[in-house]
């Protein structure tokens, strides 16, 4: 009777824990995501903290704060450099923004099977737009904060990281956790790969598109460069968003341009996913091209762009403890059965 009491105990318990999980779930992935960035950004860490100046060295402390002004500093300087014009164009572009709208109406109806488009609607849909900049700004600020949340997360797991590990291990039987410490240093490992990999193929976008966008003589080229490498980070919905960003920049001058910037994009994403992706993450990850789309069907689904972000890293940690866990002890149980008979 007390053992069914027990179960029965123990199953509302495991209920209730799914049940908070679920219902916390956008905190528990900012947290997934900030141990995550905190474990692949550590070996930067290491490395300014190797730097001698004299007798002195740079604590982990003193690090962590010098790696984040230097990124804060070039996000600065780029900033300075790149967002006085675009203001000041957007400025222009709102004040004239009725030709603007006329100018691209009548672009549209020379395109083919333009005359069966309603330009009314679109107007309908672009007033609609412009009318909801407010909800668009409330997102962005919300955004915002979870990126402080997220990088102040980040900082702590960087700082306490090895005292958190040693308390997940010792939560395991005595006799497991040698293992289980093997298993998740081989995770981490390859977590990193994932961003030397993630950090090619977004440096590799980002060049091609800086020498697309200047031939095709697009306004702000550099920035549309930057922006289209650094969404790259997030495969599938980073370089859509690139190509939608960059779309509408391009259709301010000319249905060329926009045809100009589709037409790279498209060539661009057939070499990226036959040729470099595959090398990419079979080399750092070894991961299968067919394992990194069923991660990000899998993390978009789930939890949409921040899912899609972790899915392929989430990918090479469960890739790693099935490959230990359930590979080996399949293999240990095969060679048994072989010398008992």
């Amino acid at each position: 009777m007390k053992n069914h009491r027990s179960d029965i105990l123990f199953f509302f318990g495991v209920l209730l824990v799914l049940w908070t999980a679920y219902a916390v779930r956008d905190v528990l992935m900012l947290i997934y995501v900030s141990a995550l960035f905190a474990v692949v950004i550590s070996p930067a860490i290491g490395a300014v903290q190797r730097l001698k100046i004299g007798n002195w060295r740079p604590g982990r402390g003193f690090a962590i704060i010098f790696l984040f002004l230097m990124i804060a500093l070039a996000a600065s300087l780029f900033m300075a450099f790149a967002f006085p014009p675009v203001y000041r164009d957007a400025h222009q572009f709102a004040a004239d923004w009725p030709r603007h709208l006329a100018s691209l109406s009548e672009n549209i109806r020379n395109l083919p099977f333009g005359t069966r488009i309603d330009a009314a609607g679109l107007e309908k849909y672009a007033t609609q737009i412009v009318g909801g900049a407010g909800g668009l700004f409330l997102n962005l600020a919300g955004g915002i904060f979870g990126l402080f949340t997220c990088i102040l997360l980040t900082v702590y797991f960087i700082l306490d990281g090895k005292r958190v590990f040693q308390w997940m291990v010792s939560m395991f039987p005595l006799s497991e956790q040698p293992r289980l410490s093997a298993t998740l240093q081989r995770s981490e490992h390859r977590m990193r790969n994932w961003l030397i990999g993630q950090a090619l193929l977004m440096a590799c976008l980002g060049l091609c598109s800086l020498g697309a966008y200047y031939f095709l003589h697009l306004r702000y080229f550099y920035v549309l460069a930057m922006f289209a490498g650094i969404a790259n980070i997030v495969p599938i919905a980073g370089p859509v968003s690139a190509v939608i960003v960059s779309s509408t920049v391009a259709a301010l001058d000319s249905p060329e341009k926009v045809l100009g910037v589709i037409l790279f994009h498209t060539v661009y994403v057939q070499f990226e996913s036959a040729f470099l992706s595959p090398r990419v993450m079979r080399s750092t990850l070894q991961l299968s091209p067919l394992a990194v789309i069923i991660a990000l069907s899998l993390g978009g689904s789930l939890a949409g762009v921040l899912g899609a972000l972790v899915s392929v890293p989430t990918a090479a940690l469960v890739a790693v403890f099935a490959d230990e866990y359930l590979v080996k002890k399949k293999s240990e149980g095969a060679l048994a059965a072989s010398e008992g008979s």
